[in-house]
């Protein structure tokens, strides 16, 4: 990735050995922070709503409810932020109702658990466009 900053990543996943795995993927791409996690939805929403992380890895089934909750609670509060939705769960129907609860992706777990690396990489640049020039002297 070629921003000046890292891209800051939250990971929400109710599973821990998940979300250690989660981490560890992270940590093997330049430029990226995991700045927070959780497993609940209530936890999600205000650790996201704390960190306004730039991406979020979403898990859809989770305690307390879904990850559609999560998109639902934050979204209308910080539209900016990206959503990689991640499940098992991976249904015509789920996919739809995450899409439109606001993630911008949606992967299955047990087959596009790779794709994580290249979405990330696709926000990062939407990120590094989005950002105002700065005067060159």
């Amino acid at each position: 990735m070629n921003s000046a900053q890292s891209i800051a990543v939250f990971v929400v996943d109710d599973t821990p050995s998940m979300r250690d795995r989660l981490r560890e993927l992270l940590d093997d791409i330049e430029d990226v922070e995991v700045v927070g996690d959780a497993g609940s939805v209530d936890d999600a929403t205000a650790g996201i709503l704390r960190t306004h992380p730039d991406c979020v890895l979403l898990d859809y089934q989770i305690q307390g409810g879904t990850g559609v909750d999560v998109l639902r609670a934050v979204r209308p509060q910080l539209p900016q932020i990206e959503f990689i939705v991640l499940t098992n769960h991976a249904t015509d129907q789920h996919r739809r109702a995450c899409l439109d609860a606001g993630a911008r992706f949606f992967f299955d777990k047990s087959s596009e658990f790779g794709s994580i690396r290249t979405a990330i990489a696709q926000i990062d640049s939407r990120r590094v466009l989005a950002e105002p020039r700065r005067p060159t002297a």
